[in-house]
């Protein structure tokens, strides 16, 4: 069996399955295997590349731009083989967010550029959306690129940028007009880290982990070839791009994990039979199914070019609405276990219950809170107007 796949998209669904899977076991480190694991630096680099290397990077992209070009029935097997050996996750924004755009909105040139070094993770990318007043109302953004000939000078700050200590570039909006509508006069920007004027602070979180960081931008000089889109019309760049991430986050992978780790320590504390576990138990299997399937219908329509944007935001608010009961039920059923801090063993399982809370936390609030998510469906599914 060879390891390129250059018409994987050609095989059975079952060849392909079993090929990938086989594929996965021989080639993804034993010792990385966690779901709840997020691979950084080295590890991340030498497993992407690892799949770049042998035909398995990029599922979604089209094999002219280094992609698998997978139909979406292989894609979801791809992702269900992936969750299924317990692959940890990556940050990989250049791959899962700003390489569909430059697709769609890039110029050739910056095509040729930039889409070659996401596919061997050559560039890290991170997201320079929010700002302190400016989170989950992007378009209140005040940070400013002003024009200087064929540059832009850019000034302000970003917050919450996951993992910008890590990032050699930056895919951003700045404002560079005032318009009228808030959403009008701003650019979509892609930038190197290193370019002076930059400085990066990062943030502690709960868990003690430094995922999210601020980054100031002090006259940071920027050409105008590296606007994506027009100048002055980003959101709209903005909006499709917020589109790509909310297939992503709204994926209900870590739900299922966090289901399975239910059921296995209901298991060790023999809480089968209970009638309390067993009524919200049951609610959370049921929720966990309709979610998989919204997931498997609102996939399809986005890579058809067929979905609506509040389908993207009724699953993105749903997933992860789920994943935080699943975590708050598995800390109320395991008692004096829920209070502990690091790995505990609970029976035969070994489980950090106070990780897996801390990393369902915030789920609700990144790629558009759920707040957001609500008033989006209230005002493009009910009609209800908007204040």
């Amino acid at each position: 069996m060879t390891d390129h796949h250059e018409h994987a998209d050609e095989l059975p669904d079952e060849d392909f399955r079993l090929q990938l899977r086989e594929w996965v076991q021989r080639h993804y480190p034993e010792r990385l295997r966690d779901p709840l694991l997020r691979l950084r630096g080295e590890a991340a680099r030498s497993w992407l590349q690892t799949q770049a290397e042998h035909g398995w990077r990029a599922p979604s992209w089209p094999r002219i731009h280094g992609g698998m070009g997978l139909s979406l029935r292989k894609q979801l097997i791809y992702q269900e083989e992936m969750e299924r050996y317990g692959v940890a996750r990556v940050f990989d924004m250049g791959s899962a967010m700003l390489g569909p755009i430059l697709m769609r909105y890039g110029t050739e040139t910056q095509k040729r550029r930039y889409l070659p070094r996401i596919i061997r993770y050559d560039d890290v990318w991170c997201q320079g959306y929010s700002e302190p007043n400016a989170g989950s109302d992007l378009a209140n953004l005040r940070t400013e690129a002003t024009r200087d000939g064929d540059w832009f000078v850019i000034n302000g700050s970003k917050i919450w940028t996951s993992y910008a200590t890590d990032a050699s570039h930056m895919f951003m909006l700045a404002r560079t007009g005032k318009l009228g509508k808030k959403q009008e006069g701003i650019t979509f920007v892609v930038l190197p880290m290193t370019l002076p004027g930059i400085t990066t602070r990062p943030i502690a979180n709960l868990s003690g982990d430094e995922e999210f960081c601020e980054v100031f931008f002090d006259a940071v000089r920027v050409p105008l070839a590296n606007v994506v889109g027009e100048i002055d019309h980003g959101w709209t760049v903005a909006k499709a791009l917020l589109g790509f991430e909310r297939i992503t986050i709204g994926s209900p992978a870590l739900a299922r994990h966090a289901f399975g780790i239910l059921t296995r320590v209901a298991h060790e504390l023999a809480l089968e039979g209970s009638p309390q576990f067993e009524e919200q138990y049951a609610r959370l299997a049921t929720d966990l199914y309709d979610v998989s399937s919204l997931y498997r219908e609102v996939s399809e329509r986005a890579i058809d070019g067929a979905s609506q944007s509040y389908e993207l935001s009724a699953l993105k608010l749903l997933s992860s609405e789920l994943l935080q009961r699943i975590t708050e039920f598995i800390q109320e059923s395991v008692g004096d276990y829920g209070g502990t801090v690091g790995e505990t063993r609970i029976g035969r399982e070994l489980v950090n219950v106070q990780r897996l809370f801390m990393i369902a936390r915030p789920t609700t609030i990144f790629g558009g809170s759920s707040e957001v998510q609500r008033n989006i469906l209230a005002k493009s599914m009910l009609g209800l107007p908007t204040r």
